[in-house]
């Protein structure tokens, strides 16, 4: 029986990862989100959500890159770290009514999936 997780023998890059493009598509969204929020929270929020969101595949790739499992691990847990990050700004742009959870949901959905296959790919390297 196959492990889960990515099987690195089919993997030539880590933008094979499907975690790595689902995060990539949850940035997009962020921006999107991000764009229609009120220009006062620039430097606040705004700021935080870009930041938080880029992280979590940029660090999905740089672990990737790691030539040592408990590096890739290490990077991996960073881009979790920033997934539990952004939820929380994005659970607090609804609670102060900045969007509405309409706006929010698909970036919700995609930051809850990216959070599974990274939990996944977490535990397939942990064997």
């Amino acid at each position: 029986m196959d492990s889960p997780g990515p099987d690195p023998k089919k993997l030539s890059s880590y933008r094979d990862l499907e975690v790595w493009k689902c995060s990539m598509d949850l940035v997009e969204e962020i921006y999107r989100v991000a764009a229609k929020l009120p220009s006062d929270e620039k430097y606040g929020l705004i700021s935080q959500m870009k930041r938080a969101s880029v992280s979590v595949p940029s660090n999905i790739a740089e672990g990737y890159g790691r030539r040592d499992r408990g590096d890739y691990l290490r990077h991996l847990s960073y881009s979790n770290g920033s997934l539990k990050e952004l939820e929380t700004q994005l659970i607090i742009v609804g609670r102060l009514k900045i969007a509405t959870r309409e706006k929010l949901a698909k970036a919700w959905s995609l930051a809850q999936e990216s959070g599974k296959m990274l939990q996944a790919l977490i535990a397939s390297l942990e064997k």
